[in-house]
């Protein structure tokens, strides 16, 4: 068996991590903080190295047919290897500060890793089995991050985000069983597998198992109905792994829904059909109640988790129009809303680090006390807004202009309004953040005001962020080039 040994390293890698923070020989805080830092600094390389190197292919372990566990190397499995390597590494650096002193570290670090590795089973699967396999290892890792602290919010709120993915990924065995038993094979292939001959009169089952195959895995990414885990799981986490559930293990069900419907079912197979229509309806439906629910909200980190609610469902919505440019924007939105919402979590943290404030009432006059954390929360709203030339605008724009040139029916305007709304929204429940926090209003007492900017460990993962976000605004089509060269041979 030939094992293409570099293709494994991203998966190994924090798995071998994990390992040597279970056997207790890095207790000191200043060689765990070097460990986890300079691992992920590795892993990142692991994975740029795998889209340089790698032969493309590898059969780890061979069960019976159609259950192999397999790895292939393509173009959406190199995004979005590097996008949770990058991710993972901001947040560890974030961590080092807010996490440090809090108990139990050695457990937060050691599932935080096997998370990560669980994610590039998913981003390297080259067949059903395998992206079944590292889903359903994802959900398990990364629960105990975000029962972390162990208060009783906590653990409900751990328990509703394990109950929504289990429950989503058995949707999702549903379509595992219906692909293989009426596809050509469960390796994903451009276009999709179902062979024709097997799926005559049967068709009406396929796309009903095709639909909720894609509610089973868009749970993750937190669409209605199967959203509620988000504003639970999120508040009562430590800020960085709220970053990560939101930021980067939502996109997870993005990527799920993509090799399922795209490289399994196939595209021409939804196309017209009333799943196509509902699920639209419902990502729809997803984006104007996460923006609603946003802005009646008052908790800071449960204002951010309703947001990524709506926002995820942007990137849904245009995988659901089956177009290539929408497409396009939803491949560049899941990058740019990856970074945004990361620097925003981290913004929440910093200020509940620093002077204990969760409510978005509480932060008056915050930015003059820690100015170089309120900017950066600023410009990445503006982003999400989706305000020129930042990353949001583009990818927004992808999919508005996607939605006018489907042709489909009431959606085709529909979507667009809804999008255009939904940014309206966000920029009420973002900037009136911004505004209280720069221009608290005359009746305030600055005389109370003392500077509380965290240290690097906190702003430069922030800083680092913000810039991306402009550089993806800037140059959008490093990515929706090959998106939209990926969508050709996909549509």
């Amino acid at each position: 068996m030939d094992i293409d040994y570099i293709l494994l390293a991203p998966i190994l890698l924090p798995a071998a991590g994990a390992a040597c923070l279970l056997s207790k020989r890095l207790e000191n805080p200043g060689s765990r903080r070097f460990f986890v830092t300079a691992l992920s600094v590795l892993e990142l390389a692991a994975c740029v190295l795998c889209a340089l190197l790698s032969k493309g292919a590898v059969t780890l372990l061979s069960i019976g047919r159609g259950l192999d566990v397999y790895f292939k190397l393509d173009a959406l499995g190199i995004v979005f290897s590097i996008l949770v390597a990058f991710m993972w590494l901001m947040s560890g650096l974030f961590s080092q500060e807010y996490m440090d002193g809090e108990e139990n570290l050695g457990r937060y670090y050691t599932f935080m890793l096997l998370s990560e590795s669980a994610l590039m089973i998913l981003c390297f699967s080259g067949n059903y089995m395998t992206l079944y396999l590292g889903f359903e290892l994802m959900t398990l890792m990364s629960a105990p991050m975000a029962l972390h602290t162990q208060t009783k919010a906590a653990i409900k709120g751990g328990m509703k985000y394990l109950f929504y993915s289990v429950f989503g990924a058995c949707l999702g065995l549903l379509g595992f069983f219906t692909v293989n038993a009426y596809g050509s094979t469960t390796v994903f292939t451009a276009g999709g597998v179902i062979d024709s001959a097997r799926a005559a009169g049967h068709e009406g089952f396929i796309v009903a198992a095709a639909f909720l195959t894609v509610m089973g895995f868009g749970a993750k990414a937190g669409m209605f109905p199967l959203h509620a885990w988000l504003p639970a799981a999120h508040p009562e986490a430590p800020a960085g792994a709220s970053a990560l559930l939101s930021g980067v293990i939502t996109k997870a069900g993005v990527l799920s829904v993509i090799r399922v419907v795209f490289y399994q079912f196939g595209a021409g197979l939804l196309r017209g059909t009333w799943a196509q229509y509902t699920l639209l309806a419902l990502t729809l439906t997803t984006v104007f109640l996460g923006s609603m629910l946003a802005y009646k909200e008052k908790v800071f980190k449960k204002r951010l988790a309703y947001s990524t609610v709506s926002q995820a469902s942007y990137i849904l919505f245009g995988l659901m129009l089956l177009t290539p440019m929408a497409f396009a924007g939803a491949v560049l939105h899941a990058a740019v809303h990856s970074a945004i919402k990361n620097a925003l979590f981290f913004t929440a943290g910093a200020v509940i680090l620093k002077t204990g404030k969760r409510d978005v009432r509480e932060l008056r006059g915050i930015g003059k006390e820690m100015p170089v954390t309120m900017w950066c929360f600023t410009l990445c709203s503006l982003g999400l807004v989706g305000i020129p030339p930042l990353g949001g605008f583009a990818s927004k724009w992808y999919l508005a202009v996607g939605s006018l040139k489907s042709g489909i029916p009431v959606f085709s305007w529909l979507g667009p309004a809804v999008l255009l709304v939904s940014a309206l929204l966000t920029a009420g429940y973002l900037f009136s953040v911004t505004v209280s926090a720069f221009f608290p209003g005359a009746d305030f007492d600055y005389d109370t005001l003392e500077k509380r900017e965290p240290t690097a460990w906190i702003t430069a993962p922030l800083i680092i962020l913000t810039v991306l976000t402009a550089l993806l605004g800037l140059f959008p089509g490093v990515i929706s080039d090959l998106a939209m060269d990926l969508a050709g041979s996909l549509m």
